[in-house]
């Protein structure tokens, strides 16, 4: 019961101060998932990260959904999908009943040019941190090359990131497939340590 109270708050928080949508989501379920809970390793959360990005629907729910069901199963997943919808579901009612009054206030537009700026470095420090370990995992030169062509490939030729995510992860399909010998002698080296 302890577990799933715990993947209820986790996602509920997650749904209540993911101001922004998906992408400002990210960082909040890194935050719970991987640093307070310790339901996944960087590392899985980045694979877990790449896998939905490449699938249709919403980044938030897609997370919640496979953590919810990788700690406790189809009823952990249901959980952690609906502690995800439920703050939105609720504020969308109450904010779209009452939007049309006062969204002319200069609060309301100061609060929502001051939210833009944290979502920000909240997205930088996640990005960071997924460099360093691509850094890491590819070296430095790969990683900066890899960067600069992804970018070039989003702002100035303006292709989908689906279509680059995909692309990348078949691209690392076949590299693994044609090198599986060193496969083998990482995984050994690895057994040694």
């Amino acid at each position: 019961m302890k577990t799933h109270w715990n993947i209820f708050i986790a996602f509920f928080r997650v749904g209540m101060l993911g101001y922004g949508g998906g992408p400002s989501s990210i960082p909040l379920v890194h935050k719970e998932v991987v640093d307070k809970y310790k339901w996944m390793s960087e590392e899985e959360f980045g694979d877990l990260l790449a896998l939905g990005n490449t699938l249709p629907g919403p980044i938030a729910t897609k997370l919640a959904g496979y953590i919810g069901y990788r700690v406790s199963g189809i009823w952990g997943m249901i959980n952690a999908v609906l502690a995800t919808i439920f703050p939105t579901v609720v504020l969308m009612i109450i904010l779209l009943s009452s939007l049309s009054s006062i969204k002319e206030y200069d609060w309301v537009q100061g609060m929502t040019a001051a939210v833009i700026p944290v979502v920000a470095v909240m997205l930088a420090t996640l990005t960071w941190q997924f460099v360093q370990k691509a850094g890491k995992g590819m070296g430095w030169v790969q990683t900066g090359i890899l960067l600069l062509v992804v970018f070039i490939l989003l702002q100035f030729l303006q292709i989908h990131p689906g279509i680059i995510i995909a692309t990348l992860l078949i691209l690392a399909l076949i590299k693994k497939d044609k090198n599986p010998e060193q496969d083998t002698a990482v995984t050994e080296r690895e057994g040694d340590s």
